[in-house]
């Protein structure tokens, strides 16, 4: 398989090619602490054989520093796009390519709509990192996750499609450039596809779609339902084989007609 990589300036406009032009993107999520940098170079290799369109880098909770070692590392062989998909302010590492600025619009914790953000916009301001605002929507996944316990708020339950549809369009109102629905890392369950599909077809700004996902027909159903990119992570933590991120690539390019 061939890696594409659009020419195109920056992050955030690459999320929104894959909205105008119907084209599905695929991120693999690593955990830092969970990443050996010896493994860096291999891990490159097959994410670039198998199409990955982006890197999320981070996660709700982290036991040590090490993503200020692996990105930069990873940086050094890694053409894909990085973003920072932070759990707290010790998470920006200035070395990425970009940031989502993380809004739990599904949560009523003020500290996750706007508080942590006040105290990282200074620290983000001296960098070059490309911000990217997102509403990050948090769906009940049959299980309590890290992120249900670190940001201290309830799930949209998995069968209030029209909580998330409201939702979604209130993010989108408010200026949010992308939206993120994620189950949470270890999710039993994927999000259920008619409530990907509710928040798809009312909002016009991209969709990505995490958690739970451990199999190719898990991924076409999410995509099938309307979002732009699919990511997978934990289900690729268990040592070296790829072979969820080969058939999840050699997916995507055959819904996008690649050959």
């Amino acid at each position: 398989m061939n890696h594409i990589l659009p020419n195109i300036p920056n992050t955030s406009d690459s999320l929104l090619a894959h909205k105008k032009e119907k084209r599905k993107g695929f991120a693999v999520l690593l955990d830092p602490d969970k990443l050996n940098r010896n493994d860096i170079p291999q891990l490159v290799e097959m994410a670039l054989a198998c199409g990955v369109t982006y890197f999320f880098v981070g996660g709700s909770l982290m036991i040590n520093e090490e993503i200020h070692q692996i990105i930069p590392e990873l940086k050094k062989v890694c053409p894909i796009p990085i973003i920072l998909f932070p759990g707290s302010l010790n998470q920006i590492v200035p070395s990425a390519d970009a940031i989502f600025f993380l809004s739990l619009i599904s949560g009523r914790n003020p500290e996750l709509l706007i508080g942590n953000h006040v105290l990282a916009a200074p620290l983000l301001k001296h960098t070059s990192l490309e911000v990217i605002p997102t509403g990050y929507i948090l769906v009940e996944s049959g299980r309590m996750t890290t992120v249900n316990y670190i940001s201290n708020t309830l799930p949209i339950p998995s069968d209030k499609t029209d909580i998330a549809v409201c939702t979604a369009m209130a993010g989108e109102m408010l200026g949010l450039k992308v939206l993120y629905m994620d189950g949470g890392s270890g999710a039993s369950r994927i999000i259920p596809p008619d409530m990907v599909q509710g928040v798809a077809e009312n909002v016009n700004i991209p969709l990505i779609v995490g958690g739970g996902i451990r199999t190719p027909k898990e991924a076409e159903a999410i995509w099938k339902a309307g979002a732009e990119v699919v990511v997978i992570g934990n289900a690729l933590e268990s040592g070296q084989d790829f072979t969820l991120m080969q058939e999840v690539g050699y997916l995507m390019q055959t819904l996008n007609g690649q050959p």
